[in-house]
């Protein structure tokens, strides 16, 4: 056995463990790196990026069949399903790079490709190294949930992990869970050529604004995508190519493959944490604030930590333990400002709170400004113009925005920049956009909530009045 030491250990080498590792390694820790299965983690390999790819492959297909409104004859929009699967894998080795194994090393980290887990509070053994480390971090993710529901066992099933190399077109797709997961590839499945029926057992997009994720929702039933809600899988039966779902109010449902997309669970089950003196929760390993576990040594970040599961909040995570680890100064994780979107098409993007959620909070001091993109001359001659944006104001300040429509992922990050920073709509306001762009749907949006100021206050068009009269 082969004992090392280490300043910072890092279990997982998804997004959140490789920024903590570059980050750490050219500040000039000692960096050691565990990864048992692939570099780049599921993001990389099975989650954001094939995902955003397969998504592409649709959006081409659906706008050759989609051109007769620009004055362009429409097309067959032929998607090839396996060539679509070769665009995926293009894309991911092209990207893969950054993430390799080689790269890190460049940096000075010692790479060890195993699986780790604790045989003390302070001691990860990977293979047959063992690790005492001054400090740990866990970022380990998650992986796909699949739930006990009776007879899943003897049929074939699909999971983020394995779609993306299924290269035979599916006949007719059923995705159990209407999450963001679910309701994407059930678009990017019917945009290639699939049939295609979610079964959710709830509502279909349930954690986002009710009103954006009825302009999603209308939008895939008209391309076709049956949408059954209220649906809890209750057994499933049958073989490869014939696959029946049976609800639990006994509505039957047919298809000729089947993908899993309920959600998440923390990859923990490999780490030992008991012997490290490290607690978990329902939804993953416990954390403080600075993202410390129940062992003061040891940080878990990313999915792992049960919070929001985003990879751009592994980043976050990253940033915040590097403060505590590397400086010793105090570094707490937020919520409030992180932002998230459904790059379905219209996209559906949040940060802070939702309508629902700050009236709530703050009642009648909460303000609620809208704009639709039917109002944005950029949207108008794009033929974008399904969707809006509702922007929550209290005291000036905006606590939450909502977006469904065109770019609406691109469109979010003004507002969490604004949250962020704890910027007020007359920042918003004061900002010049280029035109015509559907960026202006933000300064729109902003000059939304000071027309009635402005336009409607009896006190401005007396000062005006007083001015046209008296002054030179």
């Amino acid at each position: 056995m082969k004992h090392i030491k280490t300043d910072v250990l890092i279990i997982g080498a998804g997004s959140g463990g490789l920024s903590v590792a570059a980050g750490a390694a050219q500040m000039g820790a000692d960096v050691v790196l565990l990864e048992g299965h692939k570099m780049g983690g599921d993001c990389l390999n099975f989650g954001c990026v094939p995902s955003k790819a397969l998504i592409a492959s649709g959006k081409a297909a659906y706008a050759q069949q989609h051109t007769v409104q620009y004055g362009v004859a429409n097309a067959p929009g032929k998607a090839d399903y396996a060539a679509a699967k070769d665009h995926v894998a293009d894309v991911i080795a092209q990207i893969a790079p950054v993430d390799s194994q080689e790269r890190f090393e460049g940096f000075g980290i010692n790479v060890i490709r195993e699986y780790g887990h604790f045989i003390s509070p302070t001691e990860v053994q990977a293979g047959d190294t063992v690790i005492k480390a001054r400090r740990v971090v866990i970022a380990t993710g998650s992986s796909p949930l699949v739930p006990p529901i009776p007879g899943l066992d003897k049929v074939p099933y699909e999971t983020n992990e394995t779609l993306f190399d299924l290269r035979e077109k599916p006949e007719h797709l059923l995705i159990i869970g209407g999450g963001p997961i679910g309701m994407e590839m059930a678009q990017a499945h019917i945009r290639l050529g699939c049939k295609v029926t979610v079964i959710e057992g709830d509502k279909a997009l349930g954690k986002d604004d009710p009103e954006l994720a009825q302009v999603v929702l209308e939008t895939l039933r008209d391309e076709g995508v049956v949408i059954e809600e209220d649906a809890l899988a209750a057994e499933i039966r049958g073989s490869a190519g014939a696959i029946e779902v049976e609800a639990k109010d006994g509505r039957i449902f047919k298809g000729s493959h089947l993908l899993m997309a309920v959600g998440r669970k923390s990859n923990t089950d490999k780490l030992n944490l008991d012997v490290a003196g490290i607690k978990t929760t329902r939804s993953g390993v416990q954390v403080d604030a600075g993202m410390r576990t129940t062992n003061r040594k040891v940080y878990a970040i990313g999915d792992v930590a049960g919070g929001l599961q985003f990879t751009h909040v592994a980043g976050y995570h990253a940033g915040v333990i590097i403060r505590s680890m590397l400086f010793g100064l105090p570094s707490k994780a937020k919520t409030a400002h992180i932002p998230w979107a459904t790059y379905t098409d219209p996209e559906l993007s949040q940060v802070g709170l939702t309508e629902a959620q700050a009236k709530k909070k703050h009642g009648i001091n909460l303000e609620v400004v809208r704009f639709h993109y039917t109002h944005n001359d950029r949207a108008i001659a794009e033929r974008k113009t399904k969707g809006f944006i509702k922007v929550m104001v209290v005291k000036g300040r905006p606590i939450g925005a909502s977006i469904v429509g065109y770019q609406a992922g691109e469109l979010i990050n003004l507002w969490a920049l604004a949250l962020a920073n704890n910027m007020k709509m007359s920042q918003i306001a004061a900002m010049v956009a280029p035109y015509p762009t559907i960026g202006e749907i933000n300064k729109r949006a902003a000059g939304a909530y000071f027309s009635p100021r402005l336009f409607d206050s009896p006190m401005v068009k007396r000062v005006v009045g007083f001015v046209q009269r008296y002054l030179p």
